[in-house]
């Protein structure tokens, strides 16, 4: 009897655990049916995520196309270089604070310091020819030694730069200051600054008259075409042009532009077609010779401080945070170099178009090779 009692119960634990197994492999089959949608749904989460992410990226960036290199050269100083000028792809000079003048005959390679007998600091450096060139100067408001001293002056040479002498604007406001200065081959000059300040030189720079201004704004940026044709830029959204070689001169109306705008370089190809740039990633443009002006879309935010167009489609321009914008198009649509600085770029020159070079905060020398270009001179 106790047998029969034994196999009877273990009859009834068979009975049991069959009954268990059964109702356990379906349940675990759902969850793990379960696990893998879930884990289906997490993989599809996560490709849709990052797509859009990819999305974001290529709209919210500016877009780098590098059509050459942009390297950093070095200098031997930290001076803060607010100007430079090449005579070729070889032969080229920057300038900047405390009166650093540096000069290269290997398009960079090697810089040399030179020196100018001044510690002020050197706004524009221009050369006409290997020999004649000019200096814009301003001096140390702290530094004066008497009320008298005028807060800027100019500095020219005969010599290709081994000798600088000092020149006076007579009649010049002390007080103001000078920031640009342009020269054509026949000696006629234009230098400008604060207060909408314009003087012109007949005689290469030996001596100079004070032109009718129809600003007082602080002009930043000009270019002469010719002897008659030229445009100056500056604050409070100012672009005024001459066609007479400054005895007169014309303010250009910009409707929608915002005072605000600080207009600090442009750029003309001929008596028509120019460029301007300035604060907040500004770049307006004309077709008619600075009567009207158009917004274009600069692809960034930060101040442009320079622009240089080489021809009618192709363009440079630089600003702060080591911003350097190129277009080959006229300026319809603008791309991010890559310039290997995040330095302001104050200035920017082209020798021609495979070989260019922009200047900046902290000794900053960056140069430009196309790519299509060997770098042996």
């Amino acid at each position: 009897m106790a047998g029969l009692r034994v196999r009877g119960e273990l009859r009834a634990r068979l009975r049991r655990a069959c009954a268990v197994s059964k109702v356990s492999m379906p349940q675990r089959s759902t969850q793990e049916a379960r696990k893998r949608s879930k884990n289906r749904k997490n993989a599809l989460c996560f490709f849709v995520f990052f797509f859009c992410a990819l999305l974001w990226l290529n709209f919210a960036t500016p877009t780098f196309a590098q059509t050459g290199t942009w390297a950093r050269q070095r200098t031997g100083t930290m001076a803060w270089l607010h100007s430079v000028f090449f005579l070729d792809q070889n032969r080229g000079w920057a300038a900047g604070s405390k009166g650093t003048l540096l000069q290269t005959l290997d398009g960079g390679n090697t810089w040399t310091t030179r020196s100018a007998s001044n510690t002020d600091a050197v706004r524009d450096i221009f050369f006409v020819d290997d020999r004649n060139g000019w200096m814009v100067v301003e001096v140390n408001a702290y530094e004066l030694k008497t009320k008298e001293e005028p807060r800027a002056y100019l500095m020219k040479t005969t010599d290709g730069g081994e000798h600088w002498k000092r020149i006076e604007i007579k009649g010049f406001d002390v007080d103001a200051i000078l920031v640009r200065a342009v020269f054509n081959h026949n000696g006629r000059g234009w230098t400008f600054g604060e207060g909408g300040s314009i003087y012109k030189t007949y005689d290469a720079g030996d001596t100079w008259e004070k032109l009718r201004s129809p600003t007082r704004r602080l002009l930043l940026g000009g270019i002469f075409v010719d002897d008659d044709r030229g445009w100056i830029v500056g604050a409070g959204a100012t672009i005024i042009q001459t066609s007479d070689g400054g005895d007169t001169w014309y303010q250009s109306t910009l409707p929608g532009v915002e005072k605000s705008v600080r207009f600090t370089a442009t750029s003309f190809i001929d008596n028509r077609k120019g460029w301007a740039v300035g604060s907040g990633g500004s770049v307006y443009n004309t077709v008619n010779g600075g009567r009207t002006w158009q917004r274009q879309d600069s692809t960034v935010s930060v101040d442009l401080f320079d622009v240089k167009f080489l021809d009618a489609r192709e363009g440079w321009a630089v600003g702060a945070e080591g911003t350097i914008i190129h277009t080959t198009d006229g300026g319809d649509h603008w791309t991010v170099e890559r310039s290997g600085t995040e330095h302001p770029l104050e200035r920017v020159f082209f020798a021609d178009r495979n070989h260019g070079w922009a200047v900046g905060f902290g000794g900053t020398v960056v140069s430009y090779l196309r790519n299509d270009v060997s770098a042996v001179k």
